[in-house]
């Protein structure tokens, strides 16, 4: 059986509703985003059917939150989570916490490039992310495969690295909370998801 890897970003937090920049620090999932997390999870379900598995999310509360809600569709115990820093966020230094919209008010020309965010003073350097996620990896069992709940930024970087791709491919990416990548053999699928609501 060959490994496959499956790249899940967390649902839509408060801040993304905001559109402040998280990096290391964190705030909670919106009620959009525990429904995205649901769906995600739902769908993940039908592509795990009768393969063994494991989950890894980032230790950033978001993503823990997001894989105890996919896990709960997956009927896969939370405590069996192996929570990772070394998927977690890329650090944003000076621009956490700062909302999207004043930082471009202030910078207009930010956008010109779409990895404009690894622009902020402090910003942890994107071949640091590499190296942690290379040495994580490297120690993935072959024999089952990988559910991995991590970030918009480093699950680009983790999908590039994963397809071979230069750094401007990577960059090209989309960051969608509401869908997830599976990558087998060099090759990746996107598998999109709806929402889905709490029970009344």
């Amino acid at each position: 059986m060959a490994r496959r890897i499956m790249v899940l970003r967390h649902g839509e937090t408060l801040f993304n509703a905001q559109q402040k920049l998280q990096g290391h620090c964190n705030s909670a999932l919106t009620g959009r985003g525990e429904a995205q997390a649901r769906g995600v999870g739902q769908r993940l379900a039908q592509h795990l059917a009768g393969r063994p598995y494991r989950v890894y999310a980032s230790d950033l509360g978001r993503a823990m939150q997001t894989a105890t809600i996919v896990c709960g569709e997956l009927d896969y115990p939370a405590d069996q989570i192996v929570p990772e820093p070394r998927v977690r966020e890329f650090s944003l230094g000076e621009w956490e916490q700062r909302t999207i919209p004043d930082l471009l008010a202030a910078q207009p020309d930010l956008l010109e490039r779409r990895d404009w965010y690894l622009q902020a003073p402090g910003c942890e350097p994107c071949d640091g992310v590499r190296a942690r996620l290379a040495d994580w990896l490297a120690g993935l069992p072959e024999d089952e495969d990988v559910v991995v709940v991590s970030h918009g930024l480093t699950g680009v970087v983790l999908r590039g690295m994963l397809l071979g791709l230069d750094e401007e491919a990577t960059w090209q990416q989309d960051l969608p909370q509401d869908a997830f990548f599976i990558i087998e053999a060099g090759s990746m699928t996107r598998v999109d998801c709806t929402p889905v609501l709490e029970p009344a």
